[in-house]
């Protein structure tokens, strides 16, 4: 029989290694992405939202603190940089097709980034919410980053509008196949566009499992709508406080 002590003492020693949380972080997304896979692509099976799941429910477990999981789990988050950027490549060789499509790229663009501000303050007023609270869930329709830089602006707090951020994103990718489906919507770069447009990163690798062009126009959809964002909601904000 084990010595219930020497597991104990192996755990404290284990959780104390960055290591440890980054073995911890792949395991989880690839035991969430054999999942996902088993299951043919099921929507709701998101590997991203079974992955954080995994880990949340470890940590709460153990009550380990995000910041000790997170000295492990960085040199993921530093990734996210060089993977963000060599979206470029796709998008690269499929200029053409983007040009084609540029006019409905656009159109969609504006209605789209306006209707998740105005939306989000609605229903923020309808139930009575506090100010911080709004300008925290104002630009969560954008990638993290570019959501935290807006919400800092704007007097929001960052570290809410991340977790609000990503929340939206897993349910955005989760969903979206299936709102797709109900609309009858069969063209994958205009289901791509609108993943990455409302869904950030989650929504674009949720695209890239279905279709390359559903991927290289989501990666398009995520870039525009954090650069119109970025430009809307200080004015948006400006005009209605």
């Amino acid at each position: 029989m084990i010595d219930q002590q020497k597991l104990y003492s192996i755990w404290v020693y284990l959780q104390a290694e960055p290591l440890f949380w980054l073995t911890l972080t792949i395991g989880s997304y690839l035991t969430a992405d054999y999942i996902y896979k088993k299951s043919n692509l099921f929507p709701l099976l998101n590997p991203v939202a079974i992955s954080i799941f995994i880990i949340s429910m470890i940590l709460l477990s153990f009550n380990i603190q995000y910041e000790r999981y997170f000295e492990g789990a960085k040199f993921i988050h530093f990734l996210l940089g060089p993977a963000t950027v060599a979206l470029a490549i796709p998008i690269y060789k499929k200029w053409d097709l983007i040009i084609l499509n540029s006019k409905a790229i656009f159109i969609s663009l504006f209605i789209g980034s306006f209707l998740a501000i105005s939306t989000t303050y609605g229903l923020s007023i309808y139930f009575e919410l506090p100010k911080e609270l709004i300008l925290s869930l104002i630009p969560r329709s954008v990638t993290t980053p570019i959501a935290m830089g807006i919400s800092e602006l704007i007097g929001g707090i960052p570290s809410l509008t991340a977790i609000i951020t990503l929340i939206t994103g897993v349910i955005g990718a989760s969903l979206g196949t299936f709102v797709f489906d109900f609309m009858k919507l069969k063209k994958m770069e205009a289901r791509g566009f609108s993943m990455g447009l409302t869904s950030h990163g989650i929504g674009i690798a949720r695209a890239m499992s279905k279709d390359k062009n559903a991927g290289v126009f989501a990666a398009v959809g995520m870039g525009l709508s954090g650069l119109i964002t970025s430009i809307i909601v200080p004015l948006f904000i400006k005009f209605i406080f």
